[in-house]
């Protein structure tokens, strides 16, 4: 009798992808950070060169990361309108090219534009990578390569701190830039390896809207950028007008809220019309999106900052070399490698915002204890571990609300949440770096007017000839170059530099404190988090009709979620 049960066949093993693409995606990733790790742990050899102020670099920093903000919603639809490989490929030989131009910078307003360049090309590289990964891998493959694209951005800064550190303590920190010439060459090489993904020339792309994101975006940026330099609230003599009186940097970025309100009027009104449009709304459909993007804003706003102001510290207040600050940084940075590769483990025990109100509990303690411990000793235990807890909350942090929310959108906006990421981590990180030397500066500035008018040493002739209000972190001997000749006797120089000694660091740790109550404040948006739903990303992450996806909440047969499905969102 035969038997009514058909044997099934098991399917035959599936073939691991092989993992080249992923190299190109990890080291264009090391080509894109590295930048900002090296022009950080460089600042002395830069200031020196170039005949500028610490806080110069900090807005040539700015000025790649705001530049990227303002294109990165364009960058996405371009790669997938004209091709994400050759549009990958041409991105990259501008990067490499713009690197070239930061090693050969000459003054400030150069090392600005070259640096501005690189961050305009790396908007259209940023997307291209999540393609290649989603392309290229599925299942654990693809879980592992999204982790370690993750993990490519520590990675970067461990090697910037170590290859950077030597070379300014050595060759010269130009030397490091021109190394990025020769992998973005090699990056581009190896491209042609990859997969050809198809372009979508039936995409339209809304021109008027991202237009409106980029004034915005750079609005804010000049804004931002000009808070130290041209004043907070009054006009410096460095700030290029005034109006009243008053700094251009608040009106300006004034400006940019009023053009990012028109943004978001401008998308609501083409995703009402069912227009294409450059941002999908349903990106940010419920609070608890937009929880984890505040999460995010604000982690990568107090990371960023603190990234900014310990290298500040060591170089400026220590006196320390570049490879002597490598050294100091690296176990912070390797502990944000090591938590964002590991976090992963959590995500099946706890709930994203039980990670993620840990996670800032961890970053505002460690604030805390360097801010109570730094002295003019680096090696302390107690600095060592602040700088680690600090790595390690922030590193989880990041992680997790990028994977968090790509998870809770529908898997068709992969693209959307790629961008939008991107906007946030540069737009946040950048601002974090202007809103601290900012903050910074207007310390100091108040604790050595304070400070000189608490030393009868200093005379009300030094303190009227030096103008305080404009003041900025400086070396000892810079301090003595700039008021050697002004100075009547010995004791007068060296109680004034004793002044600047206490108010740098003073300014300094009154800063990590003002961080680390902001990494509290995040607790409140973290409970809000919404829970992690698996699946592979799509192969096109840009839908050529975004209006065909269905809404959150409904599933592709347009029935209700589940109450299990409601609890997670």
């Amino acid at each position: 009798m035969a038997s009514d049960h058909t044997t099934k066949e098991t399917p035959p093993p599936v073939k691991a992808a092989s993992w080249l693409p992923l190299i190109v995606v990890v080291l264009t990733q090391i080509q894109a950070s590295f930048a900002v790790n090296a022009l950080t742990v460089s600042m002395q050899g830069i200031t020196t060169d170039l005949d500028t102020a610490a806080t110069s670099v900090g807005t040539a920093i700015t000025a790649g990361t705001f530049s990227m903000a303002a294109f990165i919603l364009l960058g996405a639809k371009l790669g997938a309108r004209f091709g994400t490989r050759k549009v990958f490929q041409i991105a990259v030989a501008i990067h490499a090219a713009a690197m070239a131009g930061v090693a050969l910078s000459l003054s400030p307003a150069m090392l600005f534009i070259a640096q501005a360049s690189s961050g305009a090309v790396i908007a259209l590289i940023a997307p291209a990578l999540t393609v290649f990964i989603a392309t290229n891998y599925k299942d654990q493959q693809q879980a592992k390569a999204i982790g370690l694209l993750a993990a490519a951005i520590p990675a970067a800064g461990v090697l910037a701190l170590l290859i950077a550190g030597w070379f300014a303590t050595t060759i010269g920190w130009r030397y490091s830039f021109g190394l990025m010439v020769v992998l973005g060459a090699i990056n581009l090489l190896l491209s042609f390896k990859l997969k050809t993904v198809p372009a979508q020339p039936q995409l339209k792309i809304d021109w008027t809207g991202s237009i409106i994101a980029a004034v915005a975006v750079i609005l804010l940026s000049f804004g931002f950028s000009g808070l130290s330099a041209w004043g907070t609230w009054f006009a410096t003599s460095q700030a290029p007008f005034d109006i009243l009186g008053l700094s251009p940097a608040p009106l300006l970025i004034l400006l940019g809220a009023i053009a990012g309100q028109v943004f978001f009027m401008w998308i609501r009104k083409r995703q009402d019309a069912k227009l294409p449009r450059i941002f999908d709304l349903r990106v940010l459909a419920s609070r608890s999106e937009l929880a984890v993007t505040a999460c995010m804003a604000i982690m990568l706003f107090v990371g960023t900052a603190a990234n900014f102001l310990i290298p500040l510290y060591m170089q400026i207040v220590q006196g320390r070399s570049s490879i002597e600050t490598s050294f100091s940084i690296i176990p912070y940075t390797l502990s944000i490698f090591l938590a964002s590769t590991f976090v992963a483990f959590l995500y099946d025990k706890f709930p994203p915002r039980t990670i993620a109100q840990g996670g800032f509990v961890v970053v505002a303690g460690a604030l805390v204890l360097l801010a109570f411990t730094i002295r003019n000793d680096w090696g302390q235990l107690f600095v060592v571990l602040g700088l680690i807890l600090l790595g390690l909350g922030q590193g989880a942090i990041v992680a997790l609300v990028f994977n968090t929310l790509l998870s809770a959108v529908p898997r068709e906006l992969a693209g959307d949440v790629g961008a939008w990421r991107g906007l946030v981590h540069n737009l946040s990180g950048s601002v974090g770096i202007a809103v601290a030397s900012a903050f910074a500066v207007g310390m100091l500035s108040s604790l050595i007017a304070s400070g000189a008018a608490a030393h009868p040493e200093v005379s009300q002739e030094l303190i009227y000839k030096v103008n305080v209000n404009e003041a900025d972190f400086m070396t000892n001997a810079q301090v003595e170059a700039v008021i050697g000749d002004r100075v009547s006797n010995p004791s007068e120089l060296a109680a004034a530099t004793e002044v600047n000694e206490e108010a740098r660091l003073r300014a300094l740790q009154i800063s990590l404190l003002g961080l680390s109550g902001l990494a509290l404040l995040a607790i409140v948006p973290a409970g809000r988090m919404p829970g992690r739903m698996k699946g592979d990303l799509p192969e096109q992450l840009e839908p050529d009709d975004p209006d065909a996806i269905p809404e959150p909440g409904v599933t592709a047969d347009h029935t209700e979620p589940t109450t299990t499905e409601r609890a997670k969102r």
